[in-house]
This record gives structure tokens, sequence and C-alpha cells, in this order.
């Protein structure tokens, strides 16, 4: 039997584990019913503040990296292994079944779990998400531009390999994810960072 399956259920199922759901419910704040109504690190830094959503994005970054590690661990010869595992990760991250299959917008977990199967493409994507957030203070804008310079970078760096074709796959259910935040930047109403909720 091959270990794909149960390599990329288990990857599915740990991406699925909604760490910024129970981190801010730890807080007293049930994210789906505040703010942007999003299950992600973003939501709870603004319903639940610094520490909440810091330790939120820890989790979902550390769930994307674990799911990808294991991967490896389990099927050592394999490079498509690892890949399948980021996206599925990435995918019950956004899809968690604990959840009724909604989630958060995938990218903290799709750092973590590209950050050991590409390590210097995480970094220039951390890079592009910096810069951009600091020039517009739109999270939404930044994780857009995070995860495509992350998936860019990796088929510059490696060509159409599996890990290549998983990150432009990931990027794209990221875009698809923040499609209500794109119809907002076509109308002007997006929120920046630090910005006061009339």
């Amino acid at each position: 039997m091959s270990p794909l399956l149960p390599i990329v259920t288990g990857a599915y199922l740990l991406g699925s584990i909604p760490f910024s759901f129970l981190v801010a419910r730890a807080f007293g704040v049930d994210v789906r019913r505040v703010g942007s109504g999003n299950v992600g690190a973003t939501n709870v830094l603004r319903s639940a503040g610094r520490r909440a959503g810091a330790l939120a994005l820890a989790l979902d970054g550390a769930k994307g990296l674990l799911a990808v590690v294991l991967a490896a661990r389990l099927a050592p010869t394999s490079t498509m292994a690892p890949a399948l595992a980021a996206v599925a990760a990435v995918f019950g991250h956004m899809y968690p079944v604990w959840l009724r299959f909604v989630g958060g917008k995938g990218v903290a977990t799709g750092l973590g779990a590209f950050a050991p199967l590409a390590p210097l493409a995480a970094a220039g994507g951390v890079a592009a998400f910096v810069l951009t957030l600091l020039a517009t203070r739109i999270v939404s804008v930044s994780s857009i531009v995070g995860a495509s310079t992350l998936a860019t970078l990796v088929f510059v760096a490696r060509g159409a390999t599996p890990v290549a074709w998983a990150a432009a796959f990931t990027v794209t259910l990221v875009i698809v994810k923040h499609r209500s935040n794109v119809r907002r930047l076509w109308r002007g109403t997006e929120g920046r960072l630090g910005a006061k909720r009339g």
C-alpha cells in the first residue's frame, strides 16, 4: 500500500486543528463572531490581543511544519510525499473538519509547511510580506504578495518540481480564500492594520 494516502490524510487532520479558534477561546473570544469572522491569526490579533495573535500564528505555522517533517520521515525517498503533505496541511487549515470546514486563509500554515522544503524561498516570502505590510498596512495584500513571492522563488530555484507545483497550488488556494478581501480592496474598504474600526 502506498504511504501517500495516510500521509496526506494525516497532514490534513493535523492542519485542520483550529489553533486560532482554540487560542482565541482561551482568551475568552469566539473568533468566528468578532472582527472579520476569519479563523486565523490576524483576526485573533485584532480581537484577542497581541499575545493571543502571536501564539495563534506560531501554532498555525508549527502544524504546517510538523506535517511536512513527519511526511519526510515516513517516506524518506519520496519527493512527492512532503509536497502533498504541505498542500494537505494548508487545505486542512482552510477547511477544518472540526469547524464544519470553515477555517482560516492558510498563510501561516503555508509558511510553516514550506519552510523546511524551500527555506530561502520561505524567507523571501516573509521579507515580501513584511515590506508590503510596512508600505500598505494591509494584511491581505501582504499575504497575497508574500505567498506569491514564495511560490515564484521556488520555481526560480528548483524548476517544475513537486515542491514548486505544491507551492503554486497553495498560493492559488490562498488567493481564492482572500477573494472577499480582494472585493473590499477593489471597493476601497479593506481595513488597515492598526486602524480603528468605526
